[in-house]
């Protein structure tokens, strides 16, 4: 049986050193005119929950998604992490990180969840993950976990602190800058040591 969340799932933006350097200018702009000071959460809703090996269904009117490859925290019953697992955080192409992203990132099926949660009692650090992803064979990107602006424990202790997140929730530690895009036919794989590959195929929405 698939792995499947039985809380809510979070993604975070801006947790990627290269990321938060590439939008460093527009952070600058109003209306906020400074770098968030806590981290930026976002909702993905049940809705979008796809299990490995599924198809997901591409809007006719989107011609390419981007491919948000991550490791999310699976909250233990004390708050702890409980597990990891891969997510596959598909996401419409936006600009902007000032609004609410749920018309780019809460379309049905637009979450790729791995087939099963990795132990964290197998993990020594979070910080040594290695992703990659590969679309239709070809190695697109590498995705290297040393490189969060807050490591998985800062990441849970600073969501704390404004919320609490219960037992069975999920929290992604984010998605790097250089996202690939995929369009309908593409086979989309994310691996790193130690978990099972995610696949999952994007297909044409029915009309």
């Amino acid at each position: 049986m698939s792995f499947l969340p039985t809380g809510t799932v979070y993604g975070v933006l801006l947790n990627f050193r290269a990321e938060v350097e590439a939008l460093a200018p527009q952070m600058s702009q109003p209306p906020y005119k400074a770098p968030p000071q806590a981290p930026v959460l976002y909702v993905k809703t049940a809705n979008t929950w796809s299990t490995h090996g599924s198809a997901i269904a591409v809007p006719e009117r989107v011609p390419e998604v981007e491919i948000g490859a991550t490791v999310a925290m699976v909250i233990g019953p004390d708050g702890d992490v409980e597990g990891f697992v891969l997510m596959s955080d598909l996401s419409i192409p936006h600009a902007s990180f000032f609004r609410p992203p749920v018309k780019f990132k809460c379309l049905d099926g637009f979450l790729g969840i791995g087939a099963a949660m990795r132990d964290a009692q197998e993990v020594a650090d979070p910080a040594e993950f290695r992703l990659e992803v590969r679309i239709n064979g070809a190695l697109r990107q590498s995705v290297d976990f040393s490189q969060l602006v807050r490591p998985a424990a800062q990441l849970l202790a600073d969501v704390s602190e404004f919320m609490t997140l219960a037992h069975g929730d999920v929290l992604m530690l984010g998605c790097d800058a250089g996202r690939p895009l995929a369009r309908p036919g593409d086979r989309v794989e994310i691996s790193a040591p130690g978990f099972e590959t995610l696949v999952n195929t994007l297909v044409g929405e029915a009309a």
